[in-house]
């Protein structure tokens, strides 16, 4: 990976937006979509399960536009339509027509608008403690999209994310409280999910019935014990889904490839490479 940090990984030119992505690895290919937590980049999201990952597989973990180290253009409205066509410009632009998507959290809205949107472009979709439905916002969610900058703050936001506390410490808090202040970081943050911070629930839903018309094999994956997304969101999911299969991790928040890492890989790995019941969409 080139650059001074491992976050940084190549540039490509996706719709005009100058984008980081990750893409190691070959074989089928894998597109990983983070979450939208404050000064997250899909290095921090995605760096304990891409190894794994990519043994077999071509792995591409973008930041999305106005994340991390993709550029932010001035005057624009981050919404799901925006970051859907962001996806689709970056995928035209690296020339893959067809790929397996997983999503955590925010980027699994965007991972099931995107099938919807574009169904055939769509082989397999993970999605991970995945926001997409309407639900009432939990206070980790709201504390998550409200931050405000201060490595007390940052402490305090973790401690939402991961159920083992032992892997929530100052230095990680210190880290990624650092990484929140980046310049442009902060600005873009504040201007996505601003108060009230219900709608923007709603807002990344996808409509019910158009979830319902997948026909895509799906993954669906859930910590248990998630104080940032809850449960009942990805059981609508399951209900929703035809053609799901539900996993749900015992002792484990909205971090589940971090908290759980070897068996996310392992559940991941299986559903992609079983090639019973896939679907031609």
């Amino acid at each position: 990976m080139s650059g001074a940090h491992l976050e940084i990984a190549k540039y490509v030119q996706a719709g005009g937006i100058r984008t980081n992505v990750h893409d190691v690895g070959e074989g089928p290919p894998v597109v990983l979509i983070h979450g939208s937590g404050p000064g997250v980049t899909a290095w921090a999201n995605w760096r304990t399960v891409i190894p794994a990952l990519s043994i077999d597989r071509r792995v591409i973990a973008p930041d999305m536009v106005g994340f991390g180290f993709t550029e932010r253009p001035s005057n624009i409205n981050y919404d799901r339509d925006v970051w859907v066509n962001h996806l689709v410009d970056l995928l035209d632009a690296m020339e893959i027509d067809r790929v397996d998507l997983i999503g955590n959290s925010f980027g699994g809205a965007l991972s099931l608008a995107f099938a919807i949107r574009f169904p055939g472009r769509v082989r397999k979709l993970v999605l991970m403690g995945a926001a997409g439905v309407d639900f009432k916002i939990t206070e980790g969610l709201d504390a998550v999209w409200g931050y405000e900058p201060s490595a007390e703050n940052m402490r305090k936001i973790m401690d939402y994310f991961a159920y083992d506390r032992s892997l929530v410490n100052d230095e990680l808090a210190e880290l990624r409280f650092k990484a929140s202040i980046r310049p442009g970081f902060q600005e873009a943050f504040s201007s996505m999910f601003p108060s009230p911070r219900q709608r923007w629930v709603g807002a990344l839903a996808s409509p019910e019935n158009d979830i319902r018309a997948l026909q895509h094999e799906t993954l669906i994956l859930h910590g248990r014990d998630d104080q940032v997304v809850p449960l009942e969101t990805s059981l609508r999911l399951h209900e929703l889904i035809i053609s799901s299969q539900l996993h749900v991790f015992g002792r484990c928040g909205h971090w589940v490839q971090i908290e759980h890492a070897t068996g996310f890989t392992r559940q991941v790995r299986d559903f992609l490479s079983d090639a019973e019941g896939q679907t031609s969409v």
